[in-house]
């Protein structure tokens, strides 16, 4: 890109990796929306060998420089899981990805944006889904609705500015994500609390903590349950075992057995919710460091979090049960039972529940059945290559 003055380098070594992720921190600054993510995390997400998604993916990272300084980066990926699914499921053969974009301005951008392309092209690829950062599993989409508040944890927060650069050169959004929210200090609507007295009474359902001591086990019981779910949905990518183990690993240390759940039907697991609290409300303030003593406030705020926002990240109802009025009602029970918990253990006031399908109708019945709203809105856009 010589008449502009940006060269795009590939990233091959540690320090580079290292100035991937610093650049994140230098362009986020100004936004007092975003919350730095811990930097040992961020680096190890981009890092062959930490992160099990390299396994099962060809990635590679670029840093867009002018004048010497870093102004830009992108990376490109094709996840081999991805390009094996159902092309009506959104990925299938022929499908790349780029993702973790951050770009000082639309010049940089564009010339990002080629590159990421040029090398799917060249890798055999036919289509790109993007944003996608890097799994869809992690940060998917750019947010085009709701900047004017911070991410929940595991959320992503991109400036508004990248929208019209990512259409400008041709991308056109395939899917949205929504996230919901809601105050959970009161009560659900008199019908909801109808369903849900109505399954305390039923002794064939029983909603029951996680036991934590049991980890791998509940671990495992959850992911079966999400495959069997999720196994249809637009965007679903099976996860490996090394990756289960890997997001248990992560997990484990926010993990709160009253605030996971999951329902038997005459004895059977057959539903299951997943509650965090806001880890992003402990880490705004830390920039990113946990030296010289954040990572004793951390340790403390681990050990009894009191947050104003709880999220839930994932639920599932076996395939099975799924458009019952059944799968209706366990959601209810176990939202009901994990937001009394929340507010009087944790001191939360606030719900957050995504991302959500836009055409995912069982569950955006759910959300609009206990008065909950669209607050975020990411946007994944796909390009014929």
């Amino acid at each position: 890109m010589a008449d502009t003055g940006i060269m795009i380098v590939p990233v091959t070594t540690k320090a580079e990796r290292e100035t991937f992720v610093d650049l994140a921190y230098r362009l986020g600054r100004s936004d007092p929306n975003w919350v730095p993510p811990l930097r040992m995390e961020a680096l190890e997400l981009i890092t062959p060998g930490k992160n099990p998604f390299f396994e099962h993916a060809d990635v590679q990272l670029f840093l867009a420089k002018r004048g010497g300084a870093v102004v830009g980066r992108i990376s490109a990926h094709i996840d081999h899981l991805a390009t094996a699914m159902n092309p009506v499921q959104g990925f299938g053969p022929g499908t790349g990805n780029w993702g973790l974009f951050e770009a000082e301005d639309e010049e940089v951008a564009d010339a990002l944006i080629r590159t990421a392309e040029d090398w799917l092209r060249a890798k055999g690829m036919t289509r790109v889904l993007a944003p996608l950062s890097m799994s869809i599993w992690e940060e998917p989409g750019q947010l085009v609705r709701g900047h004017d508040h911070p991410p929940t944890v595991m959320m992503g927060h991109q400036p508004a500015h990248y929208q019209p650069w990512f259409e400008a050169r041709g991308y056109v959004g395939v899917k949205n994500l929504m996230t919901y929210e809601l105050d959970i200090t009161t009560g659900f609507p008199p019908l909801i609390q109808r369903i849900i007295q109505s399954g305390e009474k039923n002794a064939r359902i029983r909603i029951r903590n996680v036991d934590k001591s049991r980890f791998d086990e509940e671990a495992a019981l959850i992911l079966d349950i999400l495959n069997d779910a999720w196994s249809d949905n637009w965007g679903y990518v099976p996860f490996t075992d090394t990756e289960i183990a890997y997001a248990g690993k992560k997990f484990k240390p926010i993990v709160r057995e009253d605030l996971i759940m999951v329902a038997e039907y005459d004895g059977e697991p057959v539903a299951f919710m997943m509650t965090l609290p806001d880890l992003n409300e402990a880490l705004k303030p830390m920039e990113g460091k946990l030296l010289p003593f954040n990572w004793l406030k951390l340790l403390l705020w681990l050990r009894n979090p009191q947050v104003r926002t709880m999220r839930v990240p994932l639920m599932g109802v076996r395939k099975k049960l799924q458009s019952s009025r059944l799968a209706s009602q366990l959601a209810f029970m176990m939202i009901e039972f994990i937001r009394r918990n929340a507010v009087s253990r944790y001191g939360a006031s606030r719900g957050e529940i995504g991302w959500i399908l836009e055409d995912n109708q069982g569950m955006v019945a759910i959300a609009d059945a206990i008065d909950s709203h669209v607050n975020k809105e990411y946007r994944i856009y796909a390009k014929p290559l």
